[in-house]
């Protein structure tokens, strides 16, 4: 830091024009609360319409469910429908924790994504089985090949019905929506879902039963090996894929104010997986239509593998973005005196936020990580929530209000959590942030203001003086929480 900085050239300066923060408070601050007493986020209501809702998805997935276990038993018989199941399995953690990690920065609610993953599991895969079977039916009823049904009717069904399960969570609960990041999540989860109950099919049946029919237990065992690493290990990112397409057109769709865009992006998405899908199954038509396996190769090599990469590199790209959003967003409340330039850089990215973490062990224990955990998530929130203000997202009144009320309890919870370890570090210096400069209490007893850094890197801890309303959608006429006054208790 520099002393002689003037504090109008400071860092909050430079990235956000908002309104000053409150003049320094004189009143003692109140005492600081125990290690035990970590703050939690507040908890929605659970009201008996919700709960009459929530009951009503978790049958109807259960029914699907119930019948895709009793459609496979029948079709595949115990014994292969267990080893369909294991080896099915095997690849669902690796694919599930990729998603997880493209979600670290704002990771979503559990419970949307065991929904995503069900919906995909179960209600995709029931209607998709009967739609394509229907179809199989009536093509060879019409003397047409059933192979036309992989092209012409499996895409279509099933990534419609992959898709509509995180539809449904984008119209009923948008503001759960950070962006496309969160379509790449919720869609992916719902094709791992599908792709597992699938492989279930192709290993138990087209594997086990298979060569354990024709010629024994060791041939459909060889099988079920040769479909496992073809199906999983080569081309296991193909549903992924194909429903990634429609998770991008949801996040654009999710995060604009432009109607338009809301519909057009969604159907864009879905049209682009649906035709990405059909030209995968058509590739294996062809080459055994033609005998040419060089479609397949050139198929795979010229379209899948690029396709792939350059989506792993934009969802790469984009957990980036989420990461530097704070950076974008927050320094408005940096000016209006709820954080501190240097809180604001420790987000911008997971290394930033892993050192804070070990910072708050190191001064409050396990109780203290909790806490940063849960300021950290609620600055991330905050930041979503500011974004999508910015971006025009709340046009009626009521989704004003409720962005306000939400705003209100995420600062809330921020100066609850930052109280829980701000003053617990006898190796950082006493000081309080006023929006635009630091007033420290130095070792020798002196106290003078200092401005911020030009990069404010290492997250200093200060008490902050009395903020205004947030910058936000703030009710008429609310003075503002105060999160503590200058020193710390305990502190000459």
């Amino acid at each position: 830091m520099r002393a002689d900085q003037p504090a109008m050239d400071g860092y909050a300066d430079r990235m956000a024009d908002t309104p000053p923060g409150s003049p320094l408070p004189s009143s003692p601050a109140p005492a600081a609360p125990s290690v035990g007493e970590a703050p939690r986020m507040p908890l929605r209501r659970l009201g008996w319409r919700r709960f009459l809702v929530l009951a009503g998805v978790v049958l109807f997935i259960a029914a699907c469910a119930v019948f895709m276990v009793f459609t496979l038993g029948q079709s595949l018989g115990v014994q292969a429908l267990l080893i369909g199941v294991v080896a099915a399995i095997l690849p669902v953690p690796v694919l599930v924790a990729c998603f997880l990690w493209l979600d670290r920065y704002e990771p979503e609610p559990l419970k949307y994504l065991i929904f995503c993953f069900a919906w995909g599991a179960f209600v995709s895969t029931a209607a998709s089985l009967t739609v394509n079977e229907f179809a199989a039916n009536r093509f060879a009823d019409w003397g047409l090949p059933s192979a036309l049904t992989g092209v012409l009717v499996a895409p279509f069904i099933e990534e419609l019905t992959k898709a509509l399960g995180p539809i449904l969570l984008l119209v009923f609960r948008r503001r759960e929506w950070s962006g496309i990041t969160d379509g790449l999540v919720y869609c992916g989860l719902s094709a791992v879902g599908f792709a597992m109950v699938e492989n279930i099919l192709y290993l138990g049946g087209y594997g086990y039963a298979t060569g354990a029919d024709r010629y024994g237990p060791a041939t459909g065992t060889q099988q079920v090996i040769a479909i496992f690493i073809v199906r999983i290990l080569l081309f296991g990112f193909a549903h992924p894929l194909f429903t990634s397409m429609t998770g991008v057109g949801l996040g654009i769709a999710a995060r604009t104010a432009d109607r338009r865009v809301r519909l057009l992006a969604p159907i864009g998405g879905l049209l682009l997986a649906m035709m990405l899908h059909g030209t995968w199954n058509l590739l294996p038509t062809l080459t055994q239509a033609t005998g040419e396996t060089v479609i397949m190769l050139y198929g795979f090599l010229g379209l899948m593998v690029p396709v792939f990469f350059g989506m792993v590199g934009l969802a790469v790209w984009l957990r980036a973005w989420e990461g530097r959003l704070t950076e974008r967003t927050l320094p408005d409340y940096v000016r209006a005196g709820w954080l501190s330039p240097p809180e604001v850089a420790a987000l911008s990215s997971l290394g930033r936020r892993h050192a804070a973490r070990s910072w708050a062990r190191r001064v409050a224990g396990d109780a203290g990580v909790r806490a940063m955990r849960g300021y950290q998530f609620a600055a991330t929130r905050l930041a979503l929530l500011r974004d999508g203000t910015l971006r025009g997202l709340d046009r009626k009144p009521a989704d004003q209000e409720r962005t306000a009320r939400e705003e209100r309890e995420l600062l809330d919870a921020i100066s609850a959590y930052r109280s829980f370890f701000v003053g617990r570090d006898p190796q950082a210096p006493v000081g309080v942030w006023d929006g635009s400069r630091y007033h420290l209490r130095f070792p020798d007893g002196t106290q003078r203001p200092v401005a911020a850094p030009d990069e404010p890197v290492v997250p200093i801890p200060v008490v902050l003086a009395p903020a205004p309303p947030p910058v936000g959608y703030a009710p008429p006429g609310w003075p503002g929480l105060r999160p503590g006054a200058p020193w710390p208790p305990g502190h000459p």
